[in-house]
């Protein structure tokens, strides 16, 4: 039995999933009756890592919204992983709002996720490595404890605990 366990908190996003939600969204949206003969379009630019909604009115790119959300929640990712930069007018009297997808913890919500782990006076070590905060610890009991208290907690980035060990 290993005396030190750990695991990594992260924000990594599943991109095949991702893909898939925004593939179900385009079904979707071209089958359903208050879409019909309006303009919309979802398209996601992979490098820039940003996901953007072009539809007629406001209320459609609200429905639009509201069906990539869905979506994401159907297929296991969070709502997080959308953060909104922008809704702007386009060309022919169009709406488009602009997401930048989320997969990295900021280094200030690391810190505090360190902190807050840190003000549990548990026999743990909290640390940030890259893109992912590694706790270490002898009992797996209190590592299940630094996970339910960040799951609990309410933060930018859509986590993830991954390599359990």
């Amino acid at each position: 039995m290993a005396k030190e366990h750990s695991f990594d908190i992260s924000a990594k996003i599943d991109m095949q999933l991702f893909k898939n939600a925004i593939n179900m969204v385009d079904r979707e949206v071209s089958n359903r009756y208050d879409f019909k003969g309006t303009t919309y379009e979802v398209n996601y630019n992979e490098k820039a890592k940003t996901l953007v909604l072009i539809a007629s009115s406001d209320n459609k790119l609200d429905a639009l919204k509201d069906i990539v959300i869905t979506k994401f929640l159907k297929q296991g990712l969070s709502s997080k992983v959308l953060d909104e930069l922008k809704v702007e007018d386009s060309s022919g009297n169009n709406r488009k709002v602009t997401f930048k997808v989320v997969d990295y913890i900021e280094s200030k919500e690391a810190k505090k996720i360190t902190a807050d782990i840190k003000k549990m006076k548990l026999k743990v070590n909290a640390q940030i490595e890259g893109d992912s905060i590694r706790v270490k610890g002898a009992k797996l009991d209190d590592l299940q404890k630094v996970i339910k208290m960040v799951k609990e907690g309410e933060w930018d980035a859509p986590l993830v605990f991954e390599n359990m060990r």
